[in-house]
């Protein structure tokens, strides 16, 4: 686990109103914080209102994390193996086709790379200006 995160969680479980040892990070207040908060309730009464106070109107769902988990990964340039085996997929192909989608930016970049690739700067444009005849078309 990430240090910042084991921190940042250490913090929460300090200051929680359940910090006790046998405690849960995220405890429910049934049963005084022996028992962990139900993903479900975290998702309808705390993930979900903060996704629409932010503007996101998409339903949002668990599988929604690991999604944007897998596509940050890719999109960070992370070898498409560590992905898979991060993700625990049996096969990197399920990682990149059902889980993984490409940036908007990140696809504008791979066009402009692959123009400046076939027309490399000091090369003339092969298409006439508009307004203006083209040799070819006129023949």
């Amino acid at each position: 686990m990430n240090e910042r995160i084991a921190a940042d969680l250490w913090l929460w479980k300090e200051t929680s109103k359940y910090s006790g040892s046998d405690d849960w990070i995220f405890a429910s207040s049934r049963n005084d914080g022996k028992d962990p908060l139900w993903p479900g309730v975290v998702l309808q009464k705390m993930i979900r209102p903060a996704a629409m106070r932010a503007g996101i109107r998409k339903r949002i769902g668990w599988h929604t994390f690991r999604h944007t988990y897998s596509t940050l990964l890719i999109a960070n340039g992370e070898n498409v193996k560590v992905v898979q085996e991060l993700m625990r997929h049996a096969n990197s192909r399920f990682t990149l086709e059902i889980y993984s989608q490409a940036g908007l930016i990140a696809k504008r970049e791979a066009q402009r790379r692959l123009v400046q690739a076939i027309l490399p700067e000091g090369v003339e444009e092969f298409a006439p200006a508009i307004g203006q005849s083209s040799s070819i078309c006129d023949q």
